[in-house]
């Protein structure tokens, strides 16, 4: 979760359910939501992070319906699942079945198309109140895999200073009180942002930056 900023919704004594919490769950929820996956399969949708240690709830299901009541929780945290189902629509009536409220968040448009996880299936988009997404399969993303594999090889070595300059842009997550309207569209338009939104980084910000990967590299080196 790249946004846990933005969760101020959640009252003291909400009921919270987390989505595919992945190895580092939110503080805050009570039970999660998993889907049944192999090992293997379940290591690549986690992004080969480690399983999920937790003492609290954890339940599982094999897709569709979800295994609760309407209304069951106060709030749902679903951070960086939405990419990865088949079925955008379906999945978004459960999660607006069995929430008052939630957060979202999910990579977009500009990330994939310099990393192209081949676990997301969707790209998405949140503007003027509604969702928007297309199947990555319809896009025509993955003609430029031979190029994005680079890209995708420097993000496993952590070259991430891209990600970390341009995070407003690379991610989206927003809290929700209401069911929004879900769209698929077919235009790559109605999933980007205007490229006046993206402002210089102030170099006092920069400086900083580049001094703190500094002093990171100096302490890595006499670890070994």
């Amino acid at each position: 979760m790249f946004f846990a900023n933005k969760i101020t919704a959640i009252k003291p004594d909400d009921r919270v359910l987390e989505i595919g919490p992945g190895s580092n769950p939110h503080p805050r929820a009570d039970i999660f939501l998993e889907r049944r996956f192999s090992d293997e399969v379940a290591m690549q949708q986690r992004g080969g992070t480690k399983n999920l240690e937790t003492t609290k709830e954890v339940v599982y299901y094999d897709g569709g319906a979800f295994p609760f009541s309407d209304k069951q929780f106060d709030y749902v945290i679903c951070s960086h699942v939405i990419e990865h189902v088949e079925d955008v629509e379906s999945f978004l009536k459960e999660v607006f079945r069995v929430a008052k409220g939630g957060y979202l968040e999910y990579p977009t448009i500009y990330y994939e198309y310099l990393y192209n996880f081949s676990v997301h299936l969707q790209l998405i988009h949140f503007a003027e109140g509604e969702l928007r997404y297309m199947p990555k399969s319809a896009s025509g993303l993955n003609a430029f895999l031979p190029v994005q594999a680079l890209f995708y090889r420097s993000l496993e070595l952590g070259y991430a200073d891209l990600i970390e300059n341009m995070k407003d842009q690379m991610f989206q997550g927003f809290e929700w009180q209401e069911p929004f309207a879900v769209r698929k569209v077919a235009s790559l338009a109605e999933l980007t942002i205007n490229p006046a939104s993206l402002q210089a980084i102030p170099r006092l910000l920069q400086i900083i930056r580049r001094g703190q990967r500094f002093v990171t590299r100096k302490l890595m080196r006499r670890r070994f």
